[in-house]
């Protein structure tokens, strides 16, 4: 590759540790895709003959097959996936594969293969999250008039439905889909052309490349188009913020599936048990989930800090983005692939949800609601409630078992009979008719178009 320059070989120890074909081979069916683009474009200018853009799609459509077909040597002394797949086209061409590299860099190559790979793996990503908004829209249809406490702090707070709880974790991951077509729509920018630095002097027709390989547009700065990587970032925070998601959606399932909770029967085929205590059945597909954010979260700093003390234009330190990228890829679309695959078979303890929502104060709110109606300012009604509450504590008594003469002794508008006819859930449910609100009607429409929106499998 450079022994016009060098007189003495690579040594051994430098070789294996600048090698990166170990790991960015994965990227070979982009680099032949932009190859064969390439070499369209080295055809057009009149650098290669049609025969010999013919033998080179022919050689690569031959590569091809042997790697499909596992019968392809990865040779780690030619250092990538770019130079062993040059390499093997020449050896098996000649002359005509030795043309391909005209007016093209490396440095341009990668950056146009990292953005094809990205280009398909935020497709991927998206469809998996899909995947998971189905699985989570699926379990709300199976218990959609089903009641347990929503929860601030960790503490029983007002009652809602449970699918309007799953809807949240829907909506989280639609704006997860919403950044992912971001990502994809910011790195359709077509590189090639971009040379090492300053493009080249053998002008090539980029828009016919781009147009080839589905671009959008063409890069518009040399320097900014070798060095750039801020795609790779956008699509790792993305895949962070998906691990996020399902890690908070992970400690819900973790917390309903104990014995405390009791609110969600997982399957025995996504739990596991212990090796010594036989009556264990662990949710760990929700603590790996939990766990591998973390790792997101890596996979996204490894790759600022790489890029945050490098000088214009391409370093070497830039072989680093791809384990990142190719590990957070991996990883954000497993955990959403099996956590939707987990959902689909579980099921609500319905019985058990219930008596944990039935706790009258779980409704304190809709007495403070009511004396607000009646004309008390609401500060004042919150605290005659919070008097009412720490009165049945000192009692021993539900809050809306109250002997009679404490409501009107709290305040004038209050009398035991209407008091205690605030304390229904169903009827707190029905009155929270905002737009967003978990009343069950709002909750129907939600359900409703969620289901329609989900079967057209949209991306974008």
């Amino acid at each position: 590759m450079w022994t016009g320059r060098f007189q003495e070989p690579t040594h051994d120890l430098l070789r294996r540790y600048s090698e990166s074909v170990s790991f960015d081979r994965r990227l070979w069916r982009h680099d032949l895709q932009g190859s064969r683009a390439h070499a369209a474009a080295l055809r057009a200018a009149g650098f290669l003959t049609a025969a010999e853009e013919r033998a080179i799609n022919q050689g690569m459509d031959e590569i091809t097959a042997d790697i499909e077909a596992g019968r392809f040597e990865w040779r780690e002394d030619l250092e990538d996936v770019h130079m062993n797949l040059e390499a093997e086209l020449t050896r098996r061409i000649g002359a005509p594969g030795a043309k391909l590299h005209t007016a093209r860099s490396r440095n341009d190559q990668v950056a146009l293969d990292l953005r094809l790979w990205l280009r398909d793996e935020c497709a991927a990503a998206q469809d998996a999250v899909r995947g998971l908004q189905t699985a989570l829209v699926g379990l709300a249809g199976r218990h959609p008039d089903a009641v347990m406490p929503g929860y601030t702090h960790l503490q029983r707070a007002q009652p809602v439905l449970f699918a309007h709880h799953l809807l949240a974790y829907v909506e989280m991951l639609e704006r997860d889909h919403d950044r992912l077509g971001e990502c994809s729509r910011r790195l359709d920018v077509m590189p090639l052309g971009s040379g090492a630095i300053a493009g080249s002097t053998l002008v090539l027709d980029r828009r016919l490349v781009a147009k080839r390989l589905g671009f959008a547009r063409v890069s518009a700065n040399s320097m900014d188009a070798v060095s750039d990587r801020d795609f790779a970032c956008d699509f790792l925070y993305a895949a962070a913020m998906i691990g996020m998601h399902l890690s908070r959606l992970s400690e819900d399932v973790i917390l309903w599936a104990t014995s405390e909770f009791g609110f969600l029967k997982l399957s025995d085929a996504f739990t596991t048990g212990s090796s010594l205590m036989p009556q264990k059945k662990n949710p760990d597909v929700a603590e790996l989930t939990r766990g591998k954010t973390g790792r997101l979260y890596g996979d996204l700093f490894a790759v600022l800090t790489t890029l945050k003390g490098l000088p214009m234009t391409y370093n070497r330190d830039l072989q680093e983005d791809k384990e990142r990228v190719f590990d957070a890829a991996d990883t954000v679309r497993a955990a959403l692939q099996v956590f939707a695959a987990m959902l689909g078979e579980a099921r609500a303890n319905e019985a058990r949800m219930a008596a944990a929502a039935a706790d009258p104060l779980l409704l304190a709110t809709d007495l403070a609601d009511h004396l607000v109606r009646a004309g008390v300012p609401f500060r004042q009604a919150h605290e005659i409630t919070g008097r009412l509450v720490a009165r049945a504590e000192k009692l021993k008594t539900p809050l809306d078992r109250l002997p009679d003469e404490e409501w009107p002794a709290a305040h004038a508008s209050l009398d035991a009979v209407s008091a205690r006819k605030l304390f229904s859930v169903p009827r707190s449910l029905a009155a929270r008719r905002a737009p967003g609100a978990p009343s069950p009607a709002n909750v129907r429409r939600e359900l409703v178009k969620w289901q329609a929106r989900l079967k057209q499998k949209t991306r974008r």
